[in-house]
């Protein structure tokens, strides 16, 4: 049994790493590393896991490995989904992209494009809300599909056969139902705050979401990792 990290600011504005009482049979330390080592094969030699990012990573770290006593220790409910939230270029997709690799295969999510999901909508119409939501079991079973859905807000409105619809909420507001009814899990990504989802998506949905996601937000003054 391991205790986790967190970190603490010292008075020279540096960054040091203390340790919680939270006993886990995990190393997050090596997880970290881990991760960074994963990252720099998969995206660039320069990967890093920056101090500032490191809050963040443990409570997807303890998400994704379903670790309850550390959940629990950051406030994270595991019958809840993801909404994580940060500047262009913090490493969203990336991060989720990573945690696929570290949890059981039930809880791995499928990330797709919310621009993608947008286009598809206007190929092959209103099935495709179905796929994302009543359809979206493992096959032969009755065990649900996680899903994250990419850059939500970055989508556009397309019409079909003159019916325009916000294919988006649909999708969230059906995956809300089978949430209640079947445990469906989903996850977000978003560069958008909660205001902002709001003016897009109505207060409906907004009220749904918090039951829906642990909002899991980036340090404002994060870097762009793409720079």
């Amino acid at each position: 049994m391991t205790d986790t990290p967190n970190q603490q600011q010292g008075q020279d504005g540096s960054t040091s790493t203390k340790t919680k009482a939270t006993q886990t049979p995990y190393d997050y330390y090596q997880l970290v590393q881990l991760l960074e080592e994963r990252g720099k094969t998969a995206y660039s030699p320069h990967f890093k896991v920056d101090d500032i990012d490191r809050p963040v990573v443990l409570k997807l770290l303890a998400y994704f490995l379903r670790d309850e006593p550390v959940a629990a220790d950051e406030g994270i409910d595991l019958d809840k989904g993801i909404l994580l939230t940060g500047r262009i270029g913090c490493g969203k997709t990336s991060l989720i992209s990573l945690m696929r690799s570290l949890c059981a295969e039930a809880y791995r999510p499928v990330i797709i494009s919310c621009r993608d999901i947008s286009f598809e909508f206007g190929r092959i119409g209103f099935d495709l809300i179905g796929r994302y939501s009543r359809n979206a079991f493992f096959p032969y079973s009755n065990i649900p599909r996680v899903h994250c859905f990419d850059d939500l807000g970055l989508e556009t409105n397309i019409n079909f056969w003159g019916n325009n619809c916000n294919v988006m909420a649909e999708i969230l507001l059906s995956r809300y139902d089978l949430l209640i009814s079947n445990k469906m899990l989903t996850h977000v990504t978003t560069n958008l705050n909660s205001q902002e989802l709001e003016d897009l998506y109505g207060n409906r949905l907004r009220s749904r979401m918090r039951a829906m996601f642990n909002l899991i937000a980036f340090d404002p003054a994060t870097t762009d990792k793409r720079r």
